[in-house]
């Protein structure tokens, strides 16, 4: 079967949608499919493209059996809502140019955010007359207007713009439950929405038993700390304002330091807070590559997840995942009905916070520090639930019969009624 993705994010993006995407694509090209991806130049979460992908237009690549095709964009040096318009509709016009130069495919993989490929995916279904998978992995107009970052004029145009990307396509899959009843209830048959859940990277199932976190400790000097922390973007639906305020309540424990790992829109602004608020018990990382990040994890006693109280099942982060795939009690200042919520009380992983409270948060990095036998029992539940749930070859397998299915489907002629119970 010859597949085509569309999406604005994979390999070598460490965080987000890209390492998501990319185990994805290349299990399938394991499977013997012909996998083609169209994307982007790599500049998540850094907003920035690195120097040996800079000032090409095009580009093509290979690695692990799959087609990479990059294509050109605008990146804005400080995000807006009108910058962050630019930016993808720049990459909108020039990935849709590299997509029609393949060959024709069995079927259409595109990935939203950003939510203008669906328009991509509609041209190109039309003009090839194959079906579309449209994979859903974060609602970006109700994340949008939940967060007051899009114009009110905006608002209708997206939401027609997400309708008519859900109407024409022939599945629509999204990574969590609750994403899934969000689409539903926007009038779409629950018959043709699907969960695909994110997989699990199994080195993480290693972490703390083959890979210490102590060489991690001595290089950045935590030895004898107590270690929170925060891996992935600094964006603003984390509203990591809240660490920062945590961090200035425990300021008098020199025994325990915040450390947020990553960057993102925001990361610049935080630094600057951090420095106001004189905080010696918060540290900035930069990304990390993967054998650091590794060490990271080992040398982490209590991870963060945090989002604003606006943000509920319109987003399912993926540090969730590796949070508890490594191990790690979390503590999870989000709102108390979301997926992220469901996933931490369902997996007994970790504890689940009010959000946007400082001061909770503090008492809670207070009582799990003094608590190592209840971290150690979270940080295993945790780690068995993302074996069962988030484990690679089961959920991959999955999502390959969906694409299988839908292409027979659609070549008879019918819609798709009923989906692998394990997908």
């Amino acid at each position: 079967m010859r597949i085509l993705v569309l999406a604005i994010n994979y390999w070598p993006e460490q965080t987000g949608i890209g390492p998501v995407l990319t185990r994805r694509c290349e299990y399938l090209a394991s499977m013997g499919h012909a996998v083609t991806v169209c994307t982007s130049m790599p500049y998540y979460p850094e907003w920035r493209i690195p120097r040996e992908y800079a000032g090409k237009l095009f580009s093509r690549e290979e690695r692990n059996g799959v087609e990479i095709l990059r294509s050109w964009m605008w990146v804005p040096g400080r995000v807006t809502s009108a910058k962050r318009i630019a930016f993808e509709a720049s990459f909108l016009s020039t990935s849709l140019i590299n997509a029609m130069r393949n060959r024709k495919p069995d079927i259409l993989v595109v990935v939203s955010p950003p939510l203008g490929l669906g328009l991509s995916a509609v041209l190109l279904s039309r003009w090839w007359k194959v079906p579309y998978l449209f994979d859903v992995m974060d609602l970006q107009p109700d994340a949008a207007v939940d967060l007051g970052m899009l114009p009110k004029p905006i608002r209708p145009f997206l939401y027609r713009l997400e309708s008519m990307a859900y109407k024409h396509a022939a599945l629509i899959s999204t990574v969590s439950e609750g994403m899934r009843r969000k689409i539903v209830s926007k009038g779409f048959s629950p018959d043709r929405v699907v969960v695909v859940p994110p997989t699990a990277d199994s080195n993480l199932f290693d972490i703390g038993t083959l890979v210490s976190g102590d060489e991690f400790r001595h290089r950045y000097g935590l030895r004898n700390q107590f270690v929170v922390s925060h891996c992935g973007n600094m964006g603003v639906k984390q509203g990591l304002d809240l660490v920062l305020h945590a961090a200035s309540q425990l300021r008098e424990r020199s025994d325990i330091t915040f450390i947020l790992v990553g960057d993102g829109a925001m990361k610049s602004r935080l630094e600057q807070q951090a420095s106001s608020l004189q905080l010696s018990n918060l540290r900035f990382l930069p990304l990390l590559d993967e054998s650091s990040f590794s060490e990271m994890l080992a040398a982490t006693d209590v991870g963060l997840i945090v989002q604003q109280s606006s943000v509920s099942d319109i987003v399912f982060p993926s540090k969730t995942v590796t949070l508890l795939s490594a191990g790690r009690p979390v503590i999870a200042s989000v709102n108390d009905k979301s997926e992220i919520g469901r996933t931490i009380h369902v997996s007994r992983g970790g504890v689940v916070i009010q959000p946007e409270n400082a001061g909770l948060l503090a008492e809670t990095v207070l009582n799990l520090a003094a608590d190592r036998e209840s971290r150690q029992a979270m940080g295993e539940r945790g780690r068995q639930y993302a074996v069962k749930t988030w484990e690679t070859s089961g959920v991959l397998s999955a999502f390959g019969t969906v694409l299988t299915e839908t292409v027979a489907l659609k070549r008879n002629n019918d819609v798709p009624t009923e989906l692998p119970a394990s997908a």
